[in-house]
């Protein structure tokens, strides 16, 4: 029979201590699940960018912020926290950076892939049969 290490620490002592401390765990392990899950319903998709023709040009426009604020879920009466417009810097900057705006109106269609193409600059980089960059001139002045 094995000693314990301490002579007033008994077994029953042992088997209670082990019984708490399992089920203080437990309660730990179980209390996040107390927590709220995130709702992703509300965030916006990029239907929000709003296409528009101007004198026949499409023009891509951002979403109206104000519209897309929703109030923090954490608000209590003594601590307001400030609305969040989840999306809005992401779409507008997307919006701005649309280089065609008339190809999410009317998309081209898919031409498909050339893996001929592909497969023959694979080639040609493996038997080191490329070209060299070729000397570029530039108006800039920066970095001269």
């Amino acid at each position: 029979m094995p000693t314990l290490p301490h002579p007033r620490f008994s077994r029953s002592r042992a088997r209670g201590l082990g019984i708490t401390l399992t089920c203080c765990g437990l309660m730990l392990a179980l209390g996040g699940c107390a927590f709220p899950r995130k709702d992703f319903s509300s965030v916006p998709d990029a239907s929000v960018i709003r296409l528009t023709q101007h004198n026949g040009q499409w023009r891509a426009d951002p979403p109206d912020c104000q519209a897309l604020l929703q109030p923090s879920q954490y608000n209590a009466f003594d601590n307001m926290r400030m609305s969040i417009a989840f999306g809005c810097a992401t779409y507008s900057n997307l919006a701005a950076s649309v280089a065609r705006p008339a190809d999410l109106a009317n998309p081209p269609a898919f031409g498909g892939t050339h893996a001929d193409t592909a497969a023959r600059a694979v080639e040609r980089y493996r038997l080191n049969d490329t070209e060299p960059l070729r000397d570029r001139t530039s108006t800039s002045t920066i970095g001269r």
